[in-house]
Order: C-alpha cells, then sequence, then structure tokens
C-alpha cells in the first residue's frame, strides 16, 4: 500500500511565503474511444458474440431443389477487468496546507480512470498483430490483423481473407491498401461491398504525412499537377497515444463497420467514494471501474506494420 500524503512529504505547503503554487498543469490527452468504438453497457460478467455464415450461390435448377448449407462463425468472449486505486491523506496536512491544491484529489482519481481506459483502448491498434488479447477469447484464434484469418464453410481463403501488410504510408500504400480492403471476402469467400467511408489510423509522427496525402489536390509527387486520387477520399485520424507502442505502424479502417465490431464494453463505469479511517482519521479516496475491449470480425481495418 502507498504511503499516505503527510505533512512532512508537502511542508512547503505549510509555508506561506511561496510565490505559487501549481497542480495539474497540463491537460490529458483526448478521448479517442467514443470515436472508434461502439460502447455498450453491459450488466454481465462478460459478453458474447456468435457469428452465422452467408448463404451459397443458388445453383442451377436440375428439376429438384438443391438444399444449401450455412456455416457457423466465430464466437468471441469479451471479459471486463477490475481496477482500482486510490489516496490516502493525513488530516493533519489537509487542515494546516496554506495553499488550495490537493483539494481535487478525487477528481484527480476520476482523470486518472479515464486516462487507464483510454490506454487500454490504444492497445486494440497498438497490438493489432498480436494474439496476446488482454480482454477476450477468440475462437478463430488470430491477430485482429493477420494473414492467417481463416473460415468454417471450407472455401477457399487464398484471396480476400488477409488484412496485415508491411507497406510504409505513401501515396501508393494508402491506394494499394484501400484495393485490398475493397477486395476483402465473406465467410464463403464471396466479395463484400467495403463502403467509402474510409479513414487513416495512425501515430501522431504520421499524420503530417497523411494529411499531405489526403489534403492535396494536384500535383503532390509530380511536376505535371495530376490529379491526387487521395485527395478529400480518407479521413485521418491521429491517434496519439499510437506513438508510445510505434511511429510507423498505421490503419485504414471502415468507419461504419469499425462502429459495429470494435466493442468497448463498460461494466461498471468509474465511481469515486470518500470516507475517513476513524481509527487514524486518515482521508481516504478510491476509484474503483471495470472495462473491456475487444472485436468480433476483422473486415473493418486493414493494419499495415513497418519495420
Amino acid at each position: 500500500m502507498g504511503s499516505p500524503l503527510d505533512s512532512s512529504q508537502f511542508v512547503r505547503l505549510l509555508d506561506q511565503r511561496l510565490r505559487s503554487v501549481s497542480e495539474n498543469k497540463y491537460k490529458d490527452l483526448p478521448s479517442m474511444i467514443p470515436k472508434l468504438y461502439n460502447t455498450l453497457p453491459s450488466d454481465s460478467a462478460w459478453e458474447e458474440f456468435y457469428g452465422i455464415g452467408a448463404v451459397p450461390d443458388i445453383p442451377e435448377f436440375n428439376g429438384k431443389v438443391s438444399w444449401l448449407g450455412i456455416a457457423p462463425g466465430y464466437h468471441s468472449k469479451i471479459e471486463p477487468k477490475e481496477y482500482a486505486g486510490g489516496i490516502l491523506a493525513e488530516r493533519k496536512l489537509i487542515d494546516d496546507k496554506k495553499y488550495k491544491v490537493l483539494d481535487g484529489r478525487a477528481e484527480g482519481l476520476m482523470g486518472s480512470a479515464h486516462r487507464v481506459r483510454e490506454k487500454k483502448g490504444m492497445r486494440t491498434f497498438g497490438y493489432a498483430f498480436s494474439t496476446a488479447f488482454d480482454y477476450m477469447e477468440s475462437e478463430e484464434g488470430v491477430a485482429l490483423c493477420s494473414s492467417s484469418h481463416t473460415t468454417k464453410s471450407g472455401t477457399s481463403t487464398s484471396s480476400g481473407f488477409d488484412n496485415a501488410g508491411t507497406s510504409a504510408m505513401s501515396k501508393t500504400s494508402i491506394a494499394t491498401t484501400r484495393l485490398l480492403m475493397r477486395k476483402f471476402r465473406n465467410d464463403i469467400s464471396e466479395r463484400i461491398e467495403v463502403g467509402d467511408d474510409l479513414a487513416i489510423v495512425c501515430p501522431d509522427n504520421l499524420a503530417d504525412t497523411a494529411y499531405e496525402i489526403t489534403g492535396t489536390p494536384a500535383g503532390y509527387d509530380t511536376t505535371a499537377l495530376d490529379k491526387n486520387m487521395s485527395y478529400g477520399r480518407y479521413e485521418v485520424i491521429p491517434y496519439l497515444r499510437l506513438d508510445d507502442v510505434d511511429t510507423n505502424n498505421w490503419f485504414m479502417v471502415w468507419k461504419s463497420q469499425m462502429k459495429k465490431d470494435l466493442m468497448w464494453i463498460d461494466r461498471i463505469s468509474p465511481e469515486s467514494k470518500n470516507t475517513v479511517d476513524f481509527s487514524t482519521y486518515q482521508l481516504q479516496q478510491a476509484v474503483y471501474f471495470r472495462c473491456a475491449a475487444g472485436f468480433i470480425d476483422w473486415r473493418w481495418v486493414y493494419g499495415n506494420v513497418v519495420s
């Protein structure tokens, strides 16, 4: 257990001669969970998701109806974890301090809780090429972005089942990634319609490059001022927390499908409690929450892991 805040640690706060005392000078990074995730309230210990396959092609009629089979999809289970933390403060310190600091301890704990949630939300992208899931169990058992996606239908997965590449961000790689996404196939290996509501999710390190590629009308890489087909085609979503994991990896997402298949579960939203330990008169403040993140399909994203 951490030591309580006491007068010996913060003796300067008892001195009225200080010109100023600052606290919480800097704002946290903006919240990205509402923009990227399908946020779900939950009243269960875990949430489970299951898919049903598509109907195969209707065969030629030969005098007798051909009965078609439908393959099951994959099962996913997402289970929230618990998070809790608190601050102890000596009563004497709070009584004797001469400055308006340490008054917002509960507010600070709530800010910390929301920051932790944002860090956990980033990990879906930051570790999109890994099967070390934080909260979920996937029956398919492969990474979100992978060249090894499978199907239960028995159809070929040689085309349209890969959503992982290694290309550095450029005008050419962005165009190529879009075409690869448009060739995604469903569970019976049939082409699907990928919408035009595409976005580039990238670390801040690549944001200027992405904005330049998507915001230059003509002549991006030619003196002939040829039309730039990437102009205005994609939303750019800088994800600043991605820089903490890797500054080169980037993603293209199909936004409307992402908001269906990328799940954020709020089992218990951050809640704070305040009390006094009457044996020591220490002031106790704590926050508790339960949350989880996961995905139920991969066909909304293409990721490039760049060495």
